[in-house]
């Protein structure tokens, strides 16, 4: 059976007008983050294994590098990437650093919302701080940046990814299980065996999530230590900055979010299926193993190129053999886009053109 013509499961083909509007996509999400000061770097796709700090090792696709003999990646994610840049290429800029993204990444298999196994990610990174003054300028950009995709019915849900950790450095009883027991019940929402292994104090977290304000009036209900507080006050005052979109909390959520610190957030879209978007705050570390904190977040452009946007409705004009080179400079200065007709016979429609110049004037074909 030959392989001519077929495409690894998992890739495709992006034909016109899709491939179009996905540079068109990435165009206008890249603009807003640069309106905001962000600058654009340009990582490469494929590094040392030992590099790509970001993204789950299963999801990479490995092989040996034959000039240096170690072990080369691609890039399931862009944003350890990022991080990696403002540590070593740009340590010595002032902080913080606001960097933007956009390329293809690579896993080894996608899941069942999202089988895809190369997609477009675009993105911004926010390094040396997570300050909820940076979580809100991250979340605003984010939200603008989508919005001018024309993307509608856009949400954000929340969470807090160490609040678990937090919660038993602070004393909250474990039972017989461990931390990571515990925090894998939460996301089940396995209230039997949390109770069975003694951990009952962490079953209310469950019920705790929703619209922002419940769930926040819901966690203030319980003993809580004062960082995690703080936190609390610092979502009520992202979510109150968030006009017209719906904000929702899950404190406990941490799948997709285990190397997020105090906050992770997803964002949704009318009519798809699958996040459109997710960020948060992390840390990045330094050659001599000092922290940084950053937040960013990651926009999955696909998702909006299959809902249908980014595809622009500029008309197409032919243009006969033989027309003078200015006049269709002067065409695409007025917005029309034109095809060259190479012989006599040419078929506009057949070409896609809607016109055609005739006796002076773009008249329909």
């Amino acid at each position: 059976m030959t392989s001519f013509g077929l495409l690894p499961e998992g890739l495709r083909d992006r034909l016109p007008p899709q491939a179009q509007a996905l540079a068109s996509l990435v165009r206008t999400l890249t603009d807003v983050c640069a309106a905001h000061g962000y600058e654009r770097v340009a990582p490469p796709l494929v590094e040392y294994e030992a590099s790509l700090a970001s993204g789950s090792s299963r999801e990479r696709l490995r092989f040996t590098d034959p000039v240096s003999q170690m072990t080369l990646a691609l890039r399931s994610d862009i944003t350890g990437q990022v991080g990696r840049i403002a540590v070593t290429r740009l340590a010595r800029q002032a902080r913080p650093v606001r960097l933007m993204y956009a390329g293809p990444v690579l896993r080894v298999r996608g899941d069942q919302l999202s089988p895809e196994r190369e997609r477009t990610q675009a993105g911004a990174e926010l390094i040396g701080s997570d300050s909820p003054a940076a979580a809100a300028e991250v979340l605003a950009v984010a939200i603008e940046a989508l919005t001018a995709t024309g993307l509608a019915g856009l949400s954000v849900d929340l969470t807090m990814p160490t609040l678990v950790a937090d919660l038993a450095a602070a004393g909250w009883p474990l039972g017989s299980a461990s931390l990571a027991q515990v925090q894998a019940w939460l996301d089940g929402k396995d209230v039997g065996t949390l109770r069975a292994a003694g951990a009952d104090r962490f079953v209310p977290l469950i019920a705790a999530a929703g619209p922002v304000p419940a769930a926040l009036a819901a966690l203030r209900q319980l003993d809580l230590p004062d960082l995690v507080l703080g936190r609390l006050d610092a979502i009520a005052g992202l979510a109150d900055g968030l006009a017209g979109v719906s904000v929702t909390l899950d404190p406990t959520e941490r799948h997709g979010f285990e190397y997020q610190t105090w906050l992770g957030f997803s964002l949704f879209g009318a009519g798809m299926m699958a996040e459109v978007g997710r960020g948060g705050a992390y840390t990045v570390a330094h050659a001599d193993g000092r922290q940084e904190a950053a937040i960013g977040f990651s926009l999955y452009v696909d998702g909006l190129v299959d809902l249908g946007l980014g595809q622009e409705s500029r008309t197409r004009v032919l243009l006969p053999l033989g027309t003078p080179a200015a006049i269709g400079a002067e065409l695409r200065q007025q917005g029309w886009i034109t095809v060259a007709a190479l012989d006599a016979g040419a078929d506009a429609k057949a070409l896609g053109c809607s016109h055609v110049w005739v006796d002076g004037a773009a008249r329909p074909a």
